[in-house]
């Protein structure tokens, strides 16, 4: 076996180390929303790329297929961005969002759990939309990825935007631009998914992620002055 098919199981770990410290903060707060979705985002992200491990090691599986769908083609990004959207809009906006994009993903879930499988389109080592029975199903797909795309990598933008002309937060500058290219990342494998390079996405997802982690420990660091040696404090 490939090593890129060991990605998977790496990106998993990642993403579970992540999701811990987000939501640990979270805790600690005991406010923030965009917490939370942020944390629950990469439960939901690394659910995703275990069941993509699970079917690059031991075989493709009905079961682990449907849960693929649901938390990588259908969710991804979009609980990270619904965080996003809870820093940037008002509460009651960002409220209704939320519900609606709970919403649809819960409708689009429930077509996923009952579409039927054609088997002839299954690959031994590779998970692909193409085996649903119901094809319209990943037209929804697009549509939710949109939504992630404009407030998880928009407000990524805007935020480094903000930040681009004040020293003092030159690494939430700098955080945030990672953070936009991490978010772009896995887009970009997805495209490749459809037209069957899979393994594509693995590398995009791991990359992407390492980015989004790297830009968010920028941001919550507190900046030192110059004439201490401490670190940043998380």
């Amino acid at each position: 076996m490939q090593i890129v098919y060991w990605i998977p199981l790496v990106t998993t770990i990642v993403a579970a180390v992540f999701a811990a410290i987000v939501l640990r903060r979270y805790f600690e707060r005991r406010s923030g929303p965009h917490l939370l979705w942020w944390g629950l985002g990469l439960v939901i992200y690394g659910i995703g790329t275990l069941t993509e491990s699970l079917t690059t090691i031991f075989g493709w599986s009905e079961g682990v297929f449907r849960a693929w769908y649901i938390s990588g083609a259908l969710c991804g990004g979009a609980p990270l961005a619904q965080g996003t959207a809870y820093l940037l809009l008002r509460r009651r906006t960002a409220n209704a969002l939320a519900v609606a994009l709970v919403t649809v993903i819960a409708a689009a879930a429930i077509l996923v759990v009952l579409s039927p499988i054609d088997y002839s389109a299954v690959e031994e080592h590779r998970l692909s939309g193409r085996v649903l029975g119901w094809q319209g199903i990943r037209m929804i797909s697009p549509f939710i990825n949109t939504y992630a795309a404009v407030f998880l990598i928009g407000g990524a933008i805007l935020s480094a935007f903000r930040f681009r002309s004040d020293p003092a937060k030159h690494h939430r500058y700098v955080g945030n631009v990672l953070i936009a290219i991490g978010a772009i990342l896995p887009g970009i494998g997805g495209t490749f998914t459809r037209f069957g390079y899979v393994e594509v996405l693995y590398v995009t997802e791991f990359v992407g992620l390492l980015l989004i982690f790297s830009g968010y420990r920028l941001n919550v660091a507190e900046r030192q002055p110059s004439f201490t040696r401490q670190p940043s404090a998380i």
